[in-house]
């Protein structure tokens, strides 16, 4: 018996679960960009509504302690921590997560050079936005900004 392709790209997919212990100190950013790499990244997200998200790509550390604190002011403190999926965004809503988001720098490289750039937050997946789960555009493509869910 012969498997099918996609029986054999399944069985070559990686899973890693981001902070699967819950246990790290919260101060991590990243972005996962999307691409097919075989390995599939999970994370809780959504505050205290616990949902379980996963993409595959490749990911990117981020620093931006900043902006960091930012995100968790509006996601735990605005919104209560209990997560945001499919909320009819305001325009000032929407204008906060805009500008948070674009000031993360994302350091993108053509293998001799390196330079910061933005990230953009991609406002036609706005209605999949949530806590520790932020559908981004990067230098490299579609990605999601995740960082430590607070529940």
């Amino acid at each position: 018996m012969v498997d099918s392709p996609e029986a054999v790209a399944m069985s070559s997919r990686r899973f890693v679960f981001l902070d699967p212990d819950g246990l790290s100190a919260g101060g991590w950013l990243h972005v996962v960009v999307e691409a097919r790499t075989g390995v599939v990244y999970q994370q809780q997200y959504g505050g205290t509504a616990c949902r379980q998200g996963q993409v595959e790509g490749f990911l990117v550390p981020l620093f931006g302690p900043d902006e960091l604190d930012a995100l968790r002011q509006l996601f735990e403190k605005d919104f209560r921590g209990a997560g945001a999926w499919n909320h009819a965004w305001s325009d000032d809503e929407r204008d906060e997560l805009r500008e948070i988001v674009g000031a993360v720098r994302y350091w993108a490289s053509d293998g001799a050079t390196e330079e910061p750039h933005v990230l953009r937050l991609d406002e036609s997946r706005i209605r999949e936005t949530d806590e520790a789960w932020v559908r981004v555009i990067t230098p490299d493509g579609p990605g999601v900004l995740v960082w430590f869910n607070s529940d």
